[in-house]
């Protein structure tokens, strides 16, 4: 490993328990895994947390790596990929060998021990760049303090930089929509107006995104991507104010959207994004209800979401698996009840929808394995989920099933994810260019005045 062109990258344990496979991540530089970081994975995959999974996928990447290299060629370090001549290296150092120079905070007796090996690194490496990499904020913090030179994020698996940049499934377009278009052609196919215009005045455009303007009445959609032409269905924006699902009409544009992708029956998946407040549950369980029990379209209604720390909180609660599940599934409970609120007895009619409509409530950690026919699933709390979570369940629906995936990135609960690495993100770049997915962030709270206002205020 002593090639002063690559880079050497020493990596912290969440990086291992955040993407496993990480360490095939850095190709042609060199890898150095702490001893400490497989003292902390060894601790983590007997515990009962969530990501136990991880570290065990993470241990058994390495030990396929490291099984025929002798103590020297593990401290020196062996290629990566064997059947590339240009290929980084991986190492194993063995960090609590090295005379302690880091003394901050010993109750971090193991980061310490991490930080320890980066500075003996860079001393022992010099000129070379040798780079620590956490998604820890406060150990990137600490690392800077103690003296590393060179400390960064583990960016590999971001598709985008920001969130901002994040599509959000409509454009909205300044003006009037036909003052952008010269050349408009234009036909009528089973009661269905199309329009196919320039695509390079609407650019970056992607299939099933809304299309919306500020002055006139235009709403549409796009149907068909071709080179330099695109063709949007037209969908009249009052038709679009007034469509009903169980008894819900929307509020705003931004909601007439969703639910027109929602009704929509050649539409598998449905990605809903926005702040809290702005209608994403009561509007997919409207529609859930409206499409099982008054056309027939669904045979059932399961309802997931992620639950912290299920290893350890669910197996204490009382009763079946859908019981335990009450707590957390509160949000959709309290949306079945608002749309019920004018019935003679509410609770007389949550309990003959829920039967009606065959209501089920699943944890995550019991979906794998299962293939979901002929149902509508929502997927709440979407931005706690991490990529693969979110391919688990995905790959569950069978023919006939529809998905809703909701969520709101700001309020992100998870140690291991952010705004830009959460599989909601993930999810909404992944499929922008997919014919059977429509994505809607929802602008506006319209769940109470306060609420707006604690939204934009606090």
């Amino acid at each position: 490993m002593g090639d002063t062109d690559r880079k050497l990258f020493v990596l912290d344990t969440n990086i291992l328990l955040h993407e496993p496979l990480a360490i095939y991540s850095f190709k042609e530089h060199d890898v150095v895994i702490p001893m400490t970081v497989l003292e902390e994975l060894d601790r983590i995959k007997d515990s009962k947390r969530d990501v136990a999974r991880d570290a065990r996928v993470a241990i058994r990447a390495l030990e396929a790596m490291f099984k025929d290299a002798t103590p020297d060629e593990i401290s020196e370090g062996i290629p990566i990929n064997k059947d590339k001549e240009n290929t980084g290296h991986i190492a194993i150092l063995a960090d609590f060998e090295l005379q302690e120079t880091v003394k901050a905070f010993a109750d971090k007796a193991g980061d310490n021990r991490i930080l320890n090996g980066v500075l003996y690194l860079q001393n022992k490496r010099a000129p070379r760049e040798v780079i620590l990499v956490t998604k820890d904020i406060n150990m990137r913090l600490r690392a800077k303090g103690a003296g590393v030179r060179f400390v960064e994020d583990y960016r590999t698996d971001q598709l985008i930089d920001d969130v901002q940049y994040l599509t959000k499934g409509f454009q909205q377009i300044e003006g009037e929509f036909w003052a952008n278009v010269q050349d408009v052609e234009s036909k009528t196919y089973a009661g269905r107006t199309y329009h196919t215009i320039a695509r390079e005045p609407f650019e970056p455009t992607y299939i099933n995104q809304y299309m919306i303007d500020e002055e006139s009445d235009f709403a549409g959609r796009v149907e068909e991507i071709e080179q330099d032409r695109i063709t949007i269905k037209d969908l009249s924006r009052e038709r679009m104010m007034h469509r009903r699902a169980w008894d819900i009409t929307p509020k705003n544009i931004y909601q007439g959207m969703a639910l027109d992708a929602l009704l929509d029956p050649d539409i598998d998946l449905v990605i809903l994004t926005g702040a809290a407040g702005s209608g994403k549950t009561l509007l997919a369980l409207a529609s859930a209800l409206e499409q099982t029990i008054e056309k027939g379209v669904f045979d059932k209604i399961i309802v997931t979401r992620n639950t912290p720390d299920i290893g350890e909180a669910i197996g204490f609660l009382p009763g079946s698996e859908e019981e335990k599940m009450m707590p957390w599934l509160a949000a959709v409970t309290d949306t079945l009840e608002a749309l019920h609120k004018n019935d003679h007895c509410t609770e007389g009619s949550l309990k003959y929808i829920c039967d009606k409509a065959n209501i089920q409530f699943k944890s995550i950690n019991f979906m794998r394995g299962r293939s979901i026919q002929n149902a509508f699933v929502l997927l709440d709390e979407c931005q706690n989920l991490t990529a693969s979570q979110i391919k688990t369940i995905i790959t569950r629906c069978g023919e006939g099933t529809k998905i809703v995936c909701s969520g709101n990135l700001a309020q992100i609960d998870s140690h291991y994810l952010t705004p830009v690495t959460s599989g909601l993100t993930y999810m909404v770049e992944r499929f922008k260019n997919f014919e059977g997915s429509a994505n809607i962030h929802l602008n506006g709270v319209v769940r109470s005045r306060l609420a707006e206002f604690a939204e934009e205020n606090l």
